[in-house]
């Protein structure tokens, strides 16, 4: 069963290398339908395996490349840690009055892949037509607008409860947010910055499932074992397998599970 551990964590690892699209989108389901796990569980481990296959990410993308913007990430942030904080305490309050909170988890879970495939077409069509202008005065300055901030915020408290009930949507979610938030700001940022967010998200959400009993660790190392060469084979073979055949591929299938969750 640890084999099967280590090349489903590869397997995922490679697909997140390939497409950019978070490994919750795939590995919670995979726990779930092909290993049996309980969705609690399964949310639990995989918000602590995708805190620390991004932090390798956010490292390149921080220092190589320069490509995260630090005020948008703590924007979003500032709505998201606490609605995260706030959604653990209220899973554990389910748990405390004696609630069944699997439905839950199983429902926002189906609904978070549903809007990930959605998401996955959308900044796929978004990218590929080169309407992203590159980055201008209005980010490299430091001039928002009075929207943005506000909406910022209030988009990171989406993300932060639905990211800590059902580990899906820290980053297709995040990346197409940003994308309608910061059209001046170039896509190589946008990334940066999803990335770099997604990091203390799904630490906190993670390390809130721990104290809720949800993680299982050695789950979560034979899954490393296998996911971290896998990002490395999916980020080299990125370049020679076409997007536009492999995103609608991806989609259809997050939306084929999600819809299974949520009617499950």
């Amino acid at each position: 069963m640890e084999l099967g551990y280590i090349i489903s964590g590869f397997a995922v690892g490679m697909l997140v290398g390939i497409t950019g699209v978070g490994g919750g989108s795939l590995m919670t389901p995979l726990l779930v339908f092909l290993f049996g796990f309980k969705p609690a569980i399964a949310v639990g481990t995989d918000l602590l395996y995708a805190a620390i296959t991004k932090t390798g990410g956010v490292f390149v993308h921080h220092t190589s490349h320069k490509s995260v913007d630090w005020r948008v990430v703590s924007w979003l942030s500032l709505g998201s840690l606490p609605a995260a904080v706030i959604t653990i305490f209220l899973i554990k309050h389910l748990i405390k009055i004696e609630k069944d909170v699997t439905g839950l988890i199983t429902f926002t879970l189906g609904i978070a892949l549903i809007l990930t495939a959605i998401a996955v077409l959308i900044r796929s069509y978004l990218t590929r037509k080169k309407i992203r202008e590159i980055e201008n005065s209005v980010i490299s300055t430091g001039r928002f607008n009075q929207i943005q901030i506000p909406a910022t915020v209030f988009t990171g408290i989406i993300l932060g409860v639905l990211v800590t009930i059902s580990s899906v949507g820290a980053g297709a979610l995040g990346t197409l947010a940003i994308l309608f938030l910061y059209p001046k700001m170039s896509t190589l940022k946008v990334v940066g910055t999803d990335l770099a967010h997604a990091i203390p998200l799904t630490a906190v959400a993670g390390f809130g499932h721990w104290t809720l009993g949800h993680v299982n660790f050695e789950l979560l190392g034979t899954l490393l074992i296998g996911s971290l060469p896998g990002i490395w084979v999916g980020s080299h073979l990125s370049v020679k397998i076409p997007e536009k055949v492999l995103r609608p591929m991806l989609a259809a299938l997050l939306l084929a599970i999600g819809l299974k969750f949520v009617f499950v």
